[in-house]
C-alpha cells in the first residue's frame, strides 16, 4: 500500500475520533451553534461554601491523576481549579465535602463528560455550592442554584481531620 493510502486511511481515523469526541447534533437543552470545541475547552470548577453562621466547609477534591489537597473554606469564600479535558472524554474529578459544625459529609462528581452537565455549567464554569440543606450547582443559562445531592449524616471519612 502506498504511503499516500495510508495517510489518508490515518488522517480519516483521525477525523472520525474528532467528530465522535466533539459530536454537532445533540437531543439535550446543550445543543447550541455557541457550543465550543470540547477538545480545546479550559473548564473552571468552584467550589463555594453558602453556609449560613460562619461554618467552615471541608473539601477535598482528585481526579485520576490529580489530588487537589484538602481545604478549609470560611463562609462565602470559594476554591477554584482549571483543566482542559482529555481527548478522550473520560476526565472526572470528584469531591468529599463536609462540615464538622452540622456533622455532615457528600461525596460527589463534580465533573465527567455529561452534556447536562455542560449545559448547567454554560460550557466552562461548573459552580457547586454547599447550603446547609444540600448541594447545588449554578444553573447559569437559567439563572438559579439548583438541588443535586443531600447531605448524608455523620463526617464519614472527616472523623480523623483537623478543621481549622
Amino acid at each position: 500500500m502506498s504511503s499516500f493510502f495510508i495517510n489518508m486511511y490515518l488522517f480519516l481515523v483521525f477525523a472520525t475520533l474528532l467528530m465522535a469526541a466533539n459530536p454537532s447534533t445533540s437531543t439535550s437543552p446543550a445543543s447550541t451553534k455557541d457550543r465550543p470545541n470540547m477538545l480545546y475547552q479550559t473548564w473552571h470548577v468552584h467550589a463555594v461554601n453558602g453556609l449560613s453562621n460562619n461554618k467552615i466547609l471541608l473539601i477535598h477534591c482528585k481526579s485520576k491523576d490529580n489530588d487537589l489537597g484538602e481545604r478549609n473554606l470560611t463562609a462565602g469564600n470559594e476554591f477554584e481549579w482549571k483543566f482542559k479535558t482529555n481527548v478522550f472524554g473520560t476526565t472526572l474529578f470528584w469531591c468529599f465535602w463536609a462540615s464538622r459544625s452540622d456533622h455532615v459529609h457528600a461525596k460527589f462528581n463534580v465533573f465527567l463528560d455529561n452534556e447536562d452537565l455542560f449545559y448547567r455549567c454554560n460550557w466552562k464554569n461548573c459552580i457547586w455550592i454547599a447550603k446547609d440543606n444540600g448541594l447545588y450547582i449554578r444553573n447559569i443559562p437559567e439563572n438559579f442554584d439548583e438541588y443535586r445531592y443531600s447531605w448524608e449524616s455523620g463526617l464519614g471519612s472527616l472523623a480523623n481531620v483537623t478543621i481549622v
